[in-house]
């Protein structure tokens, strides 16, 4: 997918306007987010949890080399092979490699972020091969040459209505708004993909250590379709999925389903751990895992290794303010919302994605939904000071800052400030007693939805002395 992550606010003015996506994010990211409450309202000491699953994940990345060898010798010894891609071309050339060697022509895909990371679809298309997302979001959005908008829900961006009209138009399907007919619909055309195809590729929720074993957690079974119908399953996965212990994979998988779509537990949750073997012959006859890294060896080895930690649940989109009303394609990337706002600048470079930093209002509600408890908050001001380091700050917001720096380090300066401001204020302020509009550059837009409190009569320095005089 194609970078255009500093195009962030033009992208964000559209999204506001387009009365579809509002309708369509108003009903998907409402209804996740209520959806996580009453299933993390269940646990009985829901902080608990998220403060055991945060010291698995950081236990994982503190230990990444030892754990991610111990997964290969434990999955290797049943069969599988272990494939290590330092980069997307690198993965994508083994993909096609591995195609090659077993003949392979059609492709079905379960949903994979890691694939869409590194622009998989594309590389195989390329090579001349066939490939179906099986995921039915993924398969809606293929089918409207679109992209996910959401990392569990492609296509949150998409009311009910549009995609009845997209069957119509691209699969000849007579028009119909119940949701079970259109789901039977595509159910009919994916089974045809799964029974012809030759390779399945899908990625992995978590990568157990101790035993050698992918785990891939879906609601629709298409992840197990694709998984062991084909004779030759590939596992794409980043190298910070894998956990230590089968102990860390129940308390996170809790967390994930919760999380995600607000489940006690998905309606699949798989662990596999290689082929068909004599004595378990159901399965594929070959199975490869491609460990990619892509970047995220450098980013363990930096004070934002927190990130590595997201288990790309969702939770922090549906709860970000921002990502409800703007929807994921704003972002410009893969990944979108909060988590998004982070991952993009620190894979791609944070010239690259230079508005994402200051995407968000640094409310928390992130940091709150998160059921690994990311500072995303932090990491976000963290890398709001890395693009004034690099000089990618405006002129404009620099010299401001540096006017507000220095008049906070002057007692004068800053009495003098604050007088300015109340007379301002009070010539400003209408009949409701708030400031209805700031005639300011730097300062018009935020009274463009919101009134603005005029400044107190007097300052607390004024008070002060008043008293110490009555005194």
């Amino acid at each position: 997918m194609e970078l255009n992550a500093n195009a962030f606010p033009q992208a964000a003015t559209i999204a506001l306007q387009d009365v579809q996506l509002q309708t369509a994010l108003a009903r998907g990211t409402g209804n996740a987010y209520q959806a996580r409450l009453r299933a993390m309202s269940e646990v009985t000491d829901a902080d608990a949890l998220r403060r055991q699953a945060r010291a698995a994940k950081l236990r994982a990345l503190q230990n990444l080399p030892e754990l991610l060898e111990r997964f290969e010798v434990n999955i290797a010894q049943r069969g599988a092979t272990v494939l290590w891609a330092e980069d997307a071309d690198a993965c994508n050339r083994l993909v096609i490699d591995i195609a090659r060697r077993h003949s392979v022509e059609r492709v079905v895909k379960s949903k994979s972020m890691a694939t869409e990371e590194i622009g998989l679809n594309h590389a195989l298309e390329s090579a001349g091969l066939s490939v179906v997302e099986t995921d039915l979001g993924e398969y809606i959005v293929q089918l409207d040459g679109d992209t996910p908008s959401h990392i569990v829900m492609p296509i949150v961006h998409k009311t009910r209505e549009q995609v009845r009209d997209l069957f119509a138009e691209k699969l000849g399907m007579t028009p119909s708004d119940d949701p079970e007919v259109l789901t039977a619909f595509a159910r009919q055309k994916l089974r045809e993909a799964f029974l012809s195809a030759e390779m399945g590729i899908t990625g992995a929720n978590f990568l157990i250590a101790e035993t050698g074993t992918v785990v891939i957690v879906t609601n629709e079974g298409n992840g197990r379709m694709c998984s062991s119908l084909p004779p030759v399953h590939v596992v794409i996965a980043g190298i910070e999925k894998v956990i230590e212990s089968v102990a860390d994979f129940a308390t996170l998988v809790q967390l994930l389903t919760r999380s995600a779509t607000g489940q006690r537990l998905s309606s699949y949750v798989h662990l596999m751990s290689g082929p068909a073997a004599p004595d378990d012959p159901d399965g594929p006859s070959h199975v490869y895992v491609i460990l990619l890294d892509n970047g995220r060896s450098r980013i363990r080895e930096t004070d934002y290794a927190e990130a590595l930690a997201c288990i790309r649940c969702g939770a922090c989109l549906n709860a970000c303010p921002v990502y409800q009303n703007v929807g994921g394609h704003a972002y410009g990337w893969v990944y979108s919302g909060p988590i998004g706002a982070v991952i993009t600048p620190l894979l791609n470079g944070v010239k690259n994605a230079a508005p994402l930093p200051y995407a968000s209002s640094l409310c928390g509600a992130c940091q709150a939904a998160c059921p690994v408890m990311i500072n995303i908050p932090d990491l976000l001001l963290r890398l709001r000071a890395d693009l004034v380091e690099a000089g990618e700050s405006s002129p404009a917001l620099s010299a401001g800052i540096a006017a507000w720096a220095r008049a906070m380090s002057s007692p004068r300066l800053y009495e003098l400030g604050g007088a300015a401001a109340r007379l301002a204020t009070r010539a400003l302020t209408a009949a409701n007693g708030q400031v209805q509009r700031i005639p300011v550059p730097l300062l018009g837009n935020w009274t463009t939805n919101r009134d603005f409190p005029p400044f107190a009569a007097k300052s607390f320095r004024q008070l002060w002395r008043e008293r110490q005089r009555g005194s």
